[in-house]
C-alpha cells in the first residue's frame, strides 16, 4: 500500500499583491485596478480601438471580475487630428483628406508599448507569462504586433494570451519559430464593421502557434454585445488565467519514497 505524505505547497517568487503604478511610472495614460480578491496573479491589459479612450475599457475590464486578475487599461498615444472630443489612435490612421491610410505604420505605438511592458515586467514584478491582452480593432492589432515584437526580443518570455476583437495583424510575419502566445481572434463577417481581410487567420497562423478563431454575428457591428458573444472569451480566459496556490496549503504526495525538503 502506498504511503501518503504532506508538504507545504511551493511559494511564488513574485509578490501576491503587486505595486500599483503611478502616472509617472508608465509612458502612457492609464487606469489601473488590483484584483478584487487581493491576489494579483494575472494582469489584463486592455487596448481600445480607433477613436476611443482607455476609460470605457477600464470599466469593461473591471466588470469582468476575473479571479486573481488586475486590470490595466491604456490610452493610445495620439489624439485624432481635428476632433474636439477625446478620440485617440494607436498610430496615424488618416491622410490629409481624412481617408483611412491603407498601410499604416504601428512602429511608434509598438515602441512606447514595449517600454511600458518592460516596466511592468522589470519594475513591477509582472512575469510576461502572466500578462494577458484584450484589444478591439486597432487595439487588437497593436496587441498582436506587440506580442510578435516581444517574441523576437525575448522568445523565452511570451505573453500569456491575446484576445483580439476584429483586430488583424498588419505585418506579414516571417519567423524561424512561431510565437507561443495563445491567441483568440473574434471577428464579424462583412458587411459588419469592423471586419477583417480574408487572409487574416492565415497570416496570424504564420506568426502564432496557437490561434483560435471565433466568428461573431454579422447582424451587428463592433464589440461583442450579447452573452453568447462573450462566452467564448470567458471560456478562453478560464483555460489560460493562472491560479496561485495560497500559502498554508499542502500538496498530497503518494509513494513510499521519503519526501524531499522543499
Amino acid at each position: 500500500m502506498s504511503d501518503f505524505h504532506l508538504r507545504e505547497a511551493p511559494q511564488f517568487a513574485t509578490p501576491r499583491q503587486k505595486r500599483t503604478p503611478s502616472f509617472k511610472d508608465l509612458p502612457l495614460p492609464f487606469s489601473y485596478s488590483p484584483s478584487d480578491d487581493g491576489t494579483d496573479e494575472n494582469l489584463l491589459i486592455l487596448l481600445h480601438g480607433l477613436g476611443d479612450s482607455h476609460t470605457p475599457f477600464y470599466k469593461l475590464g473591471c466588470s469582468f471580475k476575473l479571479p486573481q486578475t488586475a486590470v490595466l487599461s491604456v490610452r493610445a498615444p495620439e489624439q485624432i487630428p481635428y476632433l474636439y472630443e477625446q478620440a485617440f489612435q494607436w498610430y496615424e490612421s488618416f491622410d490629409p483628406l481624412g481617408e483611412l491610410i491603407p498601410n499604416p505604420n504601428p512602429t511608434p505605438a509598438l515602441d512606447v508599448l514595449t517600454v511600458l511592458f518592460a516596466k511592468l515586467t522589470d519594475d513591477f514584478g509582472w512575469p510576461a507569462t502572466r500578462i494577458h491582452f484584450f484589444g478591439f480593432a486597432q487595439g487588437g492589432t497593436v496587441a498582436l504586433e506587440l506580442a510578435l515584437k516581444w517574441h523576437r526580443a525575448r522568445p523565452s518570455e511570451p505573453f500569456a494570451s491575446v484576445v483580439s476583437v476584429s483586430g488583424p495583424l498588419i505585418s506579414f510575419p516571417t519567423l524561424d519559430k512561431r510565437c507561443s502566445t495563445s491567441v483568440l481572434i473574434m471577428h464579424r463577417p462583412p458587411p459588419a464593421e469592423p471586419s477583417m481581410p480574408k487572409d487574416a487567420i492565415t497570416t496570424l497562423s504564420k506568426g502564432f502557434s496557437a490561434v483560435s478563431d471565433k466568428k461573431l454575428s454579422g447582424k451587428r457591428n463592433g464589440m461583442p454585445a450579447a452573452r453568447e458573444e462573450w462566452m467564448p472569451i470567458m471560456r478562453f480566459w478560464s483555460t489560460h488565467l493562472a491560479k496561485r496556490q495560497e500559502s498554508g496549503l499542502y500538496e498530497v504526495l503518494s509513494g513510499t519514497a521519503p519526501v524531499p525538503t522543499p
